[in-house]
């Protein structure tokens, strides 16, 4: 089975679900070994060209992560990434939900529907991963 970072290397620009999946991973990969406070703040955004870009949900982290930025090159080089500088982005948006908060509404009443979710479940099928909620046993 290919690792996510493997999957993310060798991804090509028209598979953006596979190359959405690779960065997931490499996030969940990267955050745990960030310092404990800025972890819940930070999240990754991108690889390319020899740059991490990543997103922080306030400027104090903003700045809490420039300084971090050589030991997470440092940390991303060691998961076998080749990067030389990492390029912070501020977002307004939380990064993530606070621990029991309901999901917010999809921006269309109603949310996906039965076709789009069909759809969804079948690329991700096509991709070799199980559908979210899917038994892996069947």
């Amino acid at each position: 089975m290919q690792t996510a970072l493997d999957a993310l290397l060798s991804g090509t620009a028209a598979d953006p679900v596979r190359r959405a999946l690779g960065l997931d991973a490499l996030d969940r990969q990267l955050r745990p070994l960030l310092p404990e406070a800025l972890a819940p703040h930070v999240r990754l955004a991108n690889v390319a060209d020899g740059r991490l870009v990543m997103l922080v949900d306030s400027p104090v982290w903003h700045a809490r992560l420039r300084l971090a930025a050589p030991d997470l090159i440092d940390v991303a080089r060691s998961l076998g990434l080749e990067v030389r500088e990492v390029a912070i982005r501020t977002t307004r948006e939380p990064l993530q939900l606070p621990a029991g908060s309901p999901r917010p509404q999809a921006r269309r009443s109603g949310g996906p529907s039965a076709a789009t979710e069909e759809a969804l479940r079948a690329a991700l099928a096509a991709l070799g991963d199980p559908a979210p909620g899917a038994d892996p046993e069947d």
